[in-house]
């Protein structure tokens, strides 16, 4: 009597269980259901894969992040091993901030490896409301400078962080850097200047916006409110600044936060002459518009240069090279690039096919013309 109970209630168990099983499995069938994050359509379509391993030409990579690897044990022979194995010459460091950072990263990268990390020096800003702090910056770039800096990296936080005893975000064009720019031209540096960010950040956060996903799981990168200047007051700001000081190089990280408006863009180049722009983190922006970035890359040629973002968010491997490799010098189409960057938008790309001389000036020689010091 208790084995036949028991074969009862085993069946009845798992009768309870496949219903429910059965009951779950339908509810997901009905579509309405999905959630925006949970989806992940797979592409039926069937394309060429090509694999790049090794850029064509020797590659600067003038946007990384490492602060990481220098606060770190993590052995810097790795990074140099990687960057040989996929012709990376040299990574310009963004991260050398001033005095004793400064000197950290020189001694961790420069000093084993002299030619193969470039490190740029930053701005204190927390004596921004000193009455001397103008001074107080350039003389402080130019020592960072003498130390072995070769250029000078400014965040966004310029325009959407740093703020004044007031409590007004610091413009970027504000006059209290002028001898800053000064200084860099004086110095022979550019000017690595991040503004703003994709213009979605400063959209309202709704069901139109096409970094939503993105904007769910980085909230602090939503800038739609009061308190912030809005894109264009910002990026206004930044032309300002490019256009007052003619002789300082400017480049415009992320394709200057616009690379959604080639256009725009375009006119921003052939209106100042001392501005740059580099590709690092926006592949995404470029590959689903290969005809139009095409054009662009090569009518601006002498002004692009390629960069990855890597350490920021994205662990420098073989493989986040490798994808900017295929992205640049083939013709595939429809790839996923997911893994050139942690954050990207929804878009798969398509590959530019670059020709060789421009390859050469994106990769290397564009950088090698406005970085002093770069064999």
């Amino acid at each position: 009597m208790c084995k036949l109970n028991l074969k009862n209630y085993l069946f009845a168990f798992s009768s309870i269980c496949l219903f429910l099983l059965i009951v779950n499995c339908s509810k997901k069938t009905n579509l309405k259901d999905t959630r925006l994050v949970d989806f992940d359509p797979k592409p039926m379509l069937v394309v060429k894969e090509t694999s790049v391993l090794k850029a064509k030409y020797p590659a600067i990579d003038v946007h990384n992040h490492l602060r990481p690897v220098v606060e770190s044990d993590e052995d810097v022979s790795k990074f140099v091993k990687i960057m040989d194995d996929c012709n990376v010459k040299a990574i310009v460091d963004l991260d050398g901030g001033w005095g004793e950072t400064l000197d950290k990263h020189l001694k961790r990268l420069k000093e084993p490896y002299p030619d193969r990390f470039i490190v740029y020096a930053q701005v204190d800003f927390s004596k921004v409301d000193d009455p001397d702090f103008a001074e107080y910056s350039a003389n402080q770039l130019e020592e960072s400078v003498k130390k072995g800096a070769q250029g000078l990296k400014v965040h966004k936080s310029l325009g959407l962080g740093v703020k004044e005893k007031d409590g007004g975000y610091l413009k970027v064009d504000t006059p209290k850097l002028d001898k800053v720019w000064a200084k860099c031209n004086e110095l022979g540096i550019p000017v690595e200047i991040h503004t703003a960010d994709p213009i979605a950040f400063f959209t309202p956060l709704d069901e139109h916006n096409e970094w939503l996903k993105v904007l769910i799981d980085y909230p602090n990168w939503v800038f739609n409110k009061p308190e912030f200047y809005s894109y264009n007051e910002l990026s206004q700001q930044r032309n300002n600044v490019i256009a007052k000081h003619k002789n300082t190089i400017f480049i415009s990280a992320h394709m200057a936060n616009i690379p959604e408006n080639l256009q725009k863009l375009s006119e921003w180049l052939d209106m100042y002459p001392n501005f740059y722009v580099d590709i690092d983190a926006r592949l995404c922006e470029l590959g689903r518009q290969p005809y139009t970035a095409r054009r662009f890359i090569l009518k601006y040629q002498d002004r692009i240069m390629f960069g990855t973002d890597g350490y920021k968010k994205t662990p420098i491997n073989e493989e986040m090279y490798r994808l900017h490799w295929r992205f640049l010098e083939t013709d595939d189409e429809y790839f996923d690039i997911s893994k050139s960057h942690t954050v990207v938008g929804y878009w798969r790309v398509y590959g530019l096919y670059l020709p060789d001389e421009v390859l050469e000036k994106v990769y290397y020689l564009n950088a090698k013309k406005i970085i002093p010091k770069v064999i």
